[in-house]
């Protein structure tokens, strides 16, 4: 059987300062960088939340820090993120869906300006449904930012996906989507829902749920359309400050 596979990283927060939310954003973004560049993977996948405040300077931080990843770059916007500015250091080739063996990665923009929580409205929703249709691969994992099922933690599910059964019902159409991943919520989870898998990626930066840590997701993704997913984690590179 053959495999392939992809890191998911996501929410890094960095900004023009270090400091972020009382954590070195930079330095933990690194840390991780560090760590996964000792390991061979297909692609690297960051959804969303890239930088803070969405500035350049900010954007073109985060690409120097990443500049050891030998890997093809994927990215999609998160609500903290400011789309033009970001298209400006990562151009069309790396926000778009990639094809890895036998799979698809359909990334999905979820992101409504000037609010936290997300949606995908109907011109979205119809985009999706023709990309689906039209993938050649056989299997197909959709990423987004923002959670479309609740986090069954102290996350405010009020800022997640504003119209999930919206995306569900697209979904439910296709019988080759086996697995929905997402950033935003800081915490790791996985659970199934009609038999596609559930996946929310940790921060690098900091956990709303209070795991210690920073950490990212490391998906196998097998020929016979089996997904699986690793979350590691790594200590924080500094002390959180006060």
């Amino acid at each position: 059987m053959m495999t392939k596979s992809f890191i998911q990283i996501s929410d890094s927060h960095i900004d023009d300062n270090k400091l972020v939310m009382g954590v070195d954003s930079q330095a933990n973004l690194s840390t991780i960088v560090s760590t996964i560049s000792k390991h061979y993977y297909d692609a690297l996948l960051i959804s969303g939340d890239l930088a803070h405040n969405g500035t350049l300077e900010s954007y073109q931080k985060l690409r120097k820090i990443l500049n050891p990843i030998e890997a093809k770059i994927y990215v999609l916007p998160g609500n903290h993120d400011d789309l033009s500015n970001l298209s400006q250091i990562f151009n069309q080739s790396s926000l778009c869906n990639f094809i890895i063996g036998c799979w698809e990665v359909i990334t999905i923009d979820s992101v409504q300006v000037g609010k936290v929580s997300g949606r995908l409205n109907d011109e979205q929703l119809h985009s999706l449904s023709q990309q689906i249709s039209s993938s050649s691969a056989k299997y197909i994992a959709l990423c987004l930012h923002h959670p479309p099922v609740s986090m069954q933690s102290d996350w405010d599910d009020e800022m997640s996906l504003e119209n999930p059964e919206d995306l569900f019902a697209v979904i439910d159409q296709f019988d080759n989507i086996k697995a929905i991943m997402w950033g935003h919520s800081h915490q790791c989870s996985e659970s199934n829902r009609n038999g596609v898998k559930l996946f929310s990626c940790p921060s690098t930066a900091l956990q709303y749920d209070g795991q210690p840590g920073i950490g990212y997701n490391h998906y196998t993704l097998n020929d016979d359309g089996e997904i699986y997913c690793k979350t590691q984690w790594l200590e924080y590179c500094l002390d959180r400050y006060n």
